[in-house]
Formats: structure tokens, C-alpha cells, sequence
């Protein structure tokens, strides 16, 4: 049976229900979101003469949930406008609509008895044979399905999601008693390709695979610092991004979440796991029962392990918890000899290998935790997975972390770390001897160019399922098929014909090494290849240009290099644009500045749906000069002759520019005109590069004709001149802007009417580079430029003369 999702019903509309509704209103589905009808109207309603019959009131509670997403932070939609493709609803008087949707999500209170209420209801009105789920954390599926027909329980099973459900990519999948195979490979497959998720195919375990393990290392990292006595800044300090997990890391996500949410799982499993070795960990710490008890449960209640305080003038000032005497104190700025020799190793697995190795408290925390969560990731195996990198991606995308257990577990070494874990009392489980004994000593290994992993059954490694369809570069690496390389980027053949340009610098910001990598890569490609991808997978794609070298030729006068590295710059971009095999640039999460540059300047773009675009040169006190005024400057032109309303359309291009405006989505960057039709978007960021290499062959296979300058780009000179003046003039004197603002302000507007023409003309590409070159080489002399830069590079220290 073919299956096509275009309406999807969300029962239950609280956090969860109503983040998931708008994730499938992302994606293009019509969704029914429905909740309960109020007992009685609330005192606002019954001002108004409202009886529980108005459907303003037998609608509120779903109503009132779906705003509350929609004016949280960060956004639940791609683009606010997709909120039309939700339709909100109650279960009294709109349940028996599900008739004509494909798929029905239950997303309502973790209580098994009104779950098993609501199936009962949506069994008279579901159509046989649609697709019917759960978004439980912990219920068991056999449960819920108890008494239910045969063709709701063949069609039934878990798919749990992870809040927020845009952004958090795990999809857990948990099969029922008596599911069909075939609806577990296609919740699979969509979960994957449409929703954009690691789906996880999960056993019906209590917590399943994310929470078990993921709440297992919460909660015995609680005991560890307790015991070690360590303050709630020291470890977010080293369980953030330092060791590749989440900015908010242990305390202040504990606080976000809310601390209750987890202490009632780690209860739950308390009672439930009777047969775990390391039951006893599921038990609250002092740290963590205190905070309870007291209804300290983070955000949500005002205070948890931070509590920020509002002084009368307005002010605010963040306090911490001190862990021994629960009284709020100044928060620390915590120092550790490891974090201070560890600053140079920008590589994440080295890093983790220095640090869990390194001789004070940070070391011995690192241990602490990380061999008692091996130990206890082992001994889940075959309980709730009988493949180990099921654990590794559940745990990675459910709780933001970049490298799984076992992942991590071989960054130390397999056979090392388990005798360093014997000798502090923990014993991984047996297959791991075994495994070590039949000289295997890693848990994952590159074979002709794929990753595999330990299967244990086999006792062999076998290719992880579905990754045969990604490019993954550290696999392309460790596979010999680099090509070229210098400090900042590397060259790997992608198979096919088709060669790939990865950056490796510091936010993969732009310098010389990426300048020559990007022409390097061209000039391959255009020799011996059928086109070239430009991505990578770090966490930006780019923040933009080096402004180190700029500010070194600045603070010397030295115009005449500054002159040369943009007009290097200029070329680059437009080498990308005018070779003769086709460029396709894969942005995701940030591409700042030049990064949004070069993207424009490809081919095509295969975006990652999270990007987040712009040309923020304004911030610095400059105007994008790598192309980018150009390039929006010719967009407006091309929409213009296809009928555009001409000043409106540039006065926007002009404004996004001029407020550094950075997207939110993919899709709002198609709205600010930095996505084309051309353009794509993939959902799934591990698709992203092999998305990028298809669209690179099929461009070949269309039979790529290398582009040519334009030289028709209408400008309007003096007209737009004069509604530009105008804005500015306008936004100094309501002293929204400085003078120095208004003067970059007119430099863009200058370059963007091209120059002080008297009437519009038509001006090649080469023409505006020029004009845009001339301007930014002009800001570049300014003090406050200056100043800002200054202030970038040296996180706020002001600049001396």
C-alpha cells in the first residue's frame, strides 16, 4: 500500500501537541489539532455573555496552547504564515473529522487510562487501514492497544518525540505487539526524508532508548558532583559545547526543561526497573531532591538551580545555587587548569581524549561520568537494542549531543578505557571482553569508504542501515579520498564524478586558505569533474569573512591590500558563479556575510531547512562587498523586468542589508530573497550533502551551459538615491541611527542606484563590483568601523589610539 501523508490530526494540544503540529505544518501538511472543551467559560468569557455552547469557548484551550507556541522563543514555524495549514478543533464536536486524514497522532496527558479513553473514541470514527500513534514517553504500546480492533493495532505504534520537536532531530519509532512491518518502514523512511529526523527504531522498553540512557546520565552525573563537590557553574562549564554537547548543558537545561520532567522519569524507572544493575542511580541525589521538594523546578517556577533577580532599577542579575547550602549566590566564572591547556585543540574528539585524561577536578568529573554511562549503555544491550549504534544515535539527537556513548567510549580507546573503568569500579558488560578478546577493538570502523559497526550477535562489523544513501566526509577522510588540502579546507572526490569542497577553520570563517580552496576546487572540477558541492559538516556553514587580516590592513592604512583582498575576494565569488561545470553550495544553521555570499553566488543552493542567512556586514560598519550588494542589487533587476513593483521590492533588499536581517529558516530566506526557485531544501541535515551532489549531476545531465556577465542590470540612480535619503534622513532625525550608520547607509544606497545616474541604465555586473569595492574600501578608513571590528575580535575591549 502506497501511502501519501497530506492531513495529519494532532490530538492533544499542549507543549508537545502543538510544536508537532506546527513541525508538519513546516512540511506542507493540513493539520487538525484538537483538545478538550472547557468545563465551564472562564471569568473573561462570561463578561462577554459566552456559554460553554460558543465555540470561542469550546475551543479556548486549543486555541490558547497553539498562541502560546506561536509566541515562543525559539520559533516553532519556518515561516509564520504556515500557521494556515493548522486548523484547531475540539474532541466533542470535531473527533469525527479524522475520517478523512491519513495519519492520527495522540499527543495527550502520560496517563494511561485517558489514552485508552481517547483510542476508544477515534476507533469510531477512523478510517481502516490510516495510520494511528503515540507520542508517549514511557507507556507501553501494549497497553494502549489493549481491546482495540485488529486493523487499529496492526496500524498502531510509538512515535515518540523530542521537545522542540523542529529543532531536537529524534524520531523514536517503538513497534506494537502486533504492527504491521510495513508501517514501522514507512514511519521510518518519512520521519527521515519529510520530517527531517534520525528515526530510531526502538524496542517497547520502559523509556525506550533516549530517556533511559540519557536520564541515566543525568541523574548519576548528579551523584558524581555531589560527591566530587563540584558548583552548578563549574559543571555547565565542562558539560557544554566544550565536549560537544548543548550551550545550556547539565543545570541550565535542567531549569528549561524543568526539573520535575525529569525527576518524574527517573521515579518512574525507579520502580519500573527492577531488574537494572544500576537501579539505585535512578534515585534522587540531595541536589536534586532538595530542588524538588521545594517545587524549585527551573524556569517554570521562577527558580531552580539559576534564579535571575530583578532589581527596582530595572536590572537583572543571574544567581546560582550553591549545592551545599541551597542559598542563591553570585554566579562563578569558573577556571580549570584542563579547559585553560585545552584551548588550542579545536578538534572535538582530541579534545575529549585530553581532557577525560587530564590530572585535576575537571579530569576526575569526566571519568566519573563518562565510565559509569559506558558501563551502563553495555548492560542495556540486548534489553533495548540489540544494535549499539541505535544508542548512539537516539542519545545524540534526542538530547543535542555530538557523539553517542560508544562513540565517545572509542575516541579513548576501547581496551584502555575498560581497564581504567575495572580499576574505578566499573565493569562493562561481558560482550565487550568478548569482543576485545577476539582482538575487535573498536565499536565502529571505516571499511571501503563506509562506516560499520560491531554487530555482537555476528560478532563482525556490519554497515550501519541507511547510511549508504550519505556522504559523510570524516568517512570520505578516513577512506583515502582526499584530493587536496591546505590549512582551511580540504578537496574529497564524492563519487560520481562530482568533487566536494569542505571548510575547516573557526566558524569556517573566510580567509585566504578558503579563498584559495574555493578557486583550487573550481579549477579540479572544471578539469577533470562533473561539477562541485560546496558544504561541510561543522556546526556553521560560515560566519563569514576572516575580519582579522582586514583589521590588521585597516589599523595600517594599508588600502592598497585591503583593495586587493576584496577585489580577490569579488573574483572568487564570481568564478563560483561563471565556471564551466556546475557550483552547488550546501548553507546550513549560520551563513553570515561572505558565507551568504558565496551561496548566491552558486549555481544553485541545497539548503538545510535551519539556516540562518544574511549579509550582516552593517554590524561592522561596512557594506557586503564580496558581491552580495551586487548580487541583490541584479536579483531586484531580473524581478523587475518580470513585472515587480520596482522601488518596493529594492527597498527591501536595501533594509535587509541595512539592519543585518538574518534569516530564521530556509523558508524566510526564500522570502528575503536569498533563496531562488531554483533552490532547494532539504530537512534531514545528514541528507544535505548528498542532496547537493544530485543536484550537482542532474544540472550536468540537463547539459550545464557555462553562464555569462550580465550587463543589463537596470539600476534607477538618482530616484532611488532619493528614496533612500529619504528613509535615512528619517530614521537619523527619530535618532534610530547614528550618523556613522547613516553614512554606511548611503554607501549601500549608492552602490544599490549605481551611483548618481540621472535616469535608470543598464550596468553590467562588473560595474557594481567596482562600486561596491570603492565603498566598502571607504568605511574601512572610518574610526567607528574600526572600532566595531575591534570590538568583534576582541569581544568588547574598546580600541586604543
Amino acid at each position: 500500500m502506497k501511502r501519501t501523508i497530506k492531513k495529519v490530526a494532532i490530538l492533544g494540544s499542549g507543549v508537545m501537541g502543538s510544536r508537532i503540529a506546527c513541525h508538519f505544518a513546516n512540511i506542507g501538511v493540513q493539520v487538525l489539532l484538537l483538545d478538550i472543551v472547557p468545563n465551564e467559560p472562564n471569568d473573561e468569557e462570561k463578561k462577554k455573555g459566552l456559554t460553554v455552547e460558543d465555540k470561542a469557548v469550546r475551543n479556548r484551550l486549543v486555541n490558547t496552547a497553539l498562541d502560546n507556541t506561536l509566541k515562543s522563543k525559539p520559533a516553532s514555524l519556518f515561516d509564520a504564515a504556515f500557521v494556515s495549514r493548522i486548523t484547531t478543533g475540539n474532541f466533542d464536536d470535531d473527533l469525527p473529522k479524522i475520517k478523512d486524514y491519513d495519519w492520527v497522532i495522540e499527543v495527550v496527558v502520560e496517563r494511561l487510562d485517558i489514552k485508552k479513553s481517547l483510542f476508544e473514541k477515534v476507533e469510531k470514527y477512523r478510517k481502516p487501514g490510516t495510520l494511528i500513534t503515540s507520542n508517549t514517553s514511557g507507556i507501553p504500546m501494549h497497553l494502549m492497544c489493549e481491546g482495540r480492533s485488529e486493523d487499529f493495532q496492526v496500524n498502531f505504534a510509538g512515535t515518540h518525540f523530542f521537545n522542540p520537536p523542529r529543532y531536537l532531530r529524534l524520531l523514536e519509532i517503538i513497534p506494537g505487539p502486533k504492527t504491521n512491518p510495513d508501517i514501522i518502514d514507512f514511519l521510518m523512511d518519512y520521519g527521515d526524508r519529510f520530517l527531517g529526523k534520525e528515526t530510531v527504531l526502538c524496542k517497547d522498553t520502559p523509556a525506550f532508548i533516549a530517556n533511559r540512557i540519557g536520564v541515566y546520565a543525568i541523574i548519576s552525573g548528579m551523584h558524581a558532583i555531589e560527591k566530587i563537590g563540584m558548583g552548578v557553574s563549574e559543571v555547565d562549564k565542562l558539560t557544554g559545547p566544550i565536549i560537544g554537547r548543548a550551550k545550556s548543558a547539565t543545570f541550565r537545561t535542567m531549569d528549561v526543561v524543568g526539573l520535575d520532567t525529569t525527576v518524574n522519569v527517573a521515579n518512574n524507572l525507579y520502580k519500573t526497573l527492577t531488574h537494572d544493575e544500576s537501579r539505585d542511580k535512578f534515585l534522587l541525589p540531595n541536589i536534586v531532591k532538595v530542588l524538588y521538594d521545594n517545587k524549585w523546578w527551573g524556569d517554570k517556577t521562577g527558580q531552580g538551580y539559576f534564579k535571575m533577580i530583578r532589581h527596582k532599577d530595572g536590572s537583572k542579575e543571574l544567581k546560582e545555587l550553591d549545592l551545599k547550602t541551597f542559598e542563591y549566590k553570585d554566579a562563578e566564572k569558573p577556571k580549570f587548569k584542563a579547559l585553560e591547556a585545552s584551548k588550542e585543540i579545536d578538534d572535538l574528539k582530541k579534545r575529549i581524549k585530553f581532557l577525560v585524561n587530564f590530572d585535576d577536578r575537571a579530569g576526575e568529573f569526566y571519568r566519573a561520568s563518562f565510565y559509569d554511562l559506558f558501563k551502563y549503555a553495555s548492560h542495556r544491550i540486548p534489553e533495548i537494542s540489540d544494535e549499539l549504534y541505535r544508542i548512539d544515535q537516539a542519545v545524540s539527537a534526542g538530547f543535542g549531543w555530538e557523539l553517542g556513548p560508544f562513540e565517545t567510549w572509542d575516541i579513548l580507546g576501547v581496551k584502555e578505557t575498560v581497564e581504567k573503568m575495572e580499576a574505578a569500579g566499573e565493569k562493562a558488560a561481558t560482550w565487550v571482553h568478548e569482543m576485545l578478546s577476539a582482538g575487535n577493538d573498536s565499536f565502529y570502523k571505516v571499511e571501503n569508504g563506509q562506516k560499520k559497526y560491531y554487530d555482537i550477535p555476528s560478532k563482525s562489523y556490519q554497515p550501519i542501515p541507511g547510511t549508504e544513501e550519505f556522504i559523510i566526509l570524516d568517512t570520505l577522510k578516513a577512506a583515502n579520498k582526499k584530493l587536496w588540502g591546505n590549512a582551511g579546507a580540504t578537496v574529497y572526490d564524492l563519487g560520481d564524478e562530482v568533487i566536494g569542497l569542505e571548510f575547516h577553520t573557526k566558524m569556517n570563517a573566510i580567509g585566504q586558505e578558503v579563498i584559495e580552496g574555493i578557486n583550487t576546487a573550481i579549477n579540479m572540477a572544471e578539469k577533470s569533474y562533473k561539477g562541485l558541492v560546496i558544504g561541510n559538516e561543522g556546526g556553521n556553514f560560515s560566519a563569514g569573512a576572516n575580519l582579522a587580516m582586514l583589521f590588521m590592513f585597516a589599523g595600517d592604512q594599508e588600502f592598497d591590500e585591503i583593495n586587493l583582498m576584496i577585489a580577490g575576494f569579488q573574483n572568487t565569488m564570481m568564478r563560483a558563479r561563471y565556471s564551466s561545470v556546475p557550483v552547488v553550495v550546501a548553507p546550513h544553521n549560520m551563513a553570515l556575510g561572505g558565507g551568504c555570499e558565496l551561496s548566491l553566488h552558486a549555481d544553485a543552493i541545497q539548503a538545510h531547512a535551519e539556516l540562518y542567512m544574511g549579509l550582516v556586514e552593517f554590524g561592522v560598519g561596512l557594506i557586503p562587498a564580496g558581491g552580495g550588494t551586487k548580487e541583490m542589487t541584479l536579483r531586484f533587476s531580473n524581478e523587475a523586468k518580470a513585472g515587480d513593483v520596482e522601488l518596493n521590492r529594492l527597498q527591501e533588499y536595501f533594509m535587509n542589508i541595512a539592519t543585518a536581517k538574518v534569516s530564521t529558516s530556509a523558508a524566510e530566506a526564500r522570502g528575503l530573497g536569498y533563496l531562488q526557485v531554483k533552490d532547494s531544501i532539504t530537512l534531514n541535515r545528514k541528507r544535505q550533502l548528498a542532496d547537493a551532489k544530485a543536484k550537482v549531476l542532474a544540472l550536468y545531465d540537463a547539459g550545464y551551459t557555462q553562464p555569462v556577465q550580465q550587463t543589463n542590470i537596470k539600476v534607477l540612480g538618482k530616484t532611488s538615491l532619493a528614496l533612500f535619503e529619504a528613509g535615512i534622513t528619517g530614521m537619523l532625525y527619530g535618532n534610530y541611527i547614528s550618523e556613522h550608520d547613516a553614512k554606511i547607509a548611503r554607501k549601500l544606497g549608492w552602490v544599490m542606484s549605481g551611483g548618481d545616474l540621472s535616469s535608470p541604465t543598464e550596468v553590467s555586473e562588473q560595474y557594481l563590483l567596482d562600486l561596491e569595492r570603492e565603498a566598502f574600501l571607504s568605511l574601512t578608513g572610518e574610526k567607528k568601523t574600526l572600532e566595531r571590528i575591534h570590538s568583534i575580535l576582541f569581544k568588547g575591549k574598546p580600541l586604543r589610539n
